[in-house]
């Protein structure tokens, strides 16, 4: 029943013609048409002509990408290249606001402080000692050099080590700096955004 529906159902012509025409956007996949679209009063026939114009406007559009696009064959298909677009689009939202600069941001460029390289940032360095690549920070880095060794050499007579409050070891020196380090940096990046919420308002 379908296949005999679907095969007395006539074939819409390929070609579309129009007083005016269709002016194109292919970057967009846009196909503007210029000419008044006549549509009926009764609301059943509503439906039918608006499918009959989007179906001319899609019909047109593919016309167009056939006979400009350059076409390749690829493993991944048939391509189609699309050219650039060239009509401008309204943005949904505004233009976001540029942010306020951070203490650290505007003492940097005051001093002309430049940010660093990618391989600058790399948490290596050469130990001449091991002629080995090792890690500045972190498990193992060489900034906990020393922490695990069983003997520590204390220097004579040294006024640290006279005034050493009681329940504390040298050993521990080096983690309650790293960590007094991390809670001073936690602190300044708090002020920090406190400081750039309250220059926004």
């Amino acid at each position: 029943m379908t296949d005999t529906a679907t095969s007395s159902k006539p074939k819409l012509p390929v070609t579309v013609n129009k007083p005016t025409p269709y002016t194109f956007d292919l970057g967009l996949l846009l196909a503007n048409d210029p000419n008044p679209a006549s549509l009926p009063s009764a609301p059943s026939e509503l439906e039918p002509a608006l499918t009959s114009i989007a179906r001319d406007g899609a019909q047109v559009l593919i016309n167009q990408l056939l006979s400009t696009c350059g076409i390749s064959s690829t493993p991944q298909g048939v391509l189609l290249s699309l050219p650039s677009p060239h009509t401008p689009l309204p943005r949904e939202k505004p233009v976001p606001e540029a942010k306020p600069l951070t203490k650290w941001q505007a003492f940097a460029k005051r001093r002309g402080i430049k940010p660093k390289t990618r391989e600058q940032r790399k948490n290596l360095q050469y130990n001449a000692e091991t002629n080995e690549f090792e890690r500045k920070w972190g498990y193992k880095g060489a900034n906990k050099a020393g922490q695990d060794d069983a003997i520590i050499e204390v220097k004579f007579n040294s006024q640290k080590e006279i005034n050493r409050k009681e329940g504390t070891s040298i050993r521990g020196d080096k983690r309650r700096e790293i960590r007094e380090k991390i809670k001073r940096n936690e602190r300044l990046q708090r002020r920090n955004e406190r400081n750039a919420a309250s220059s926004r308002k």
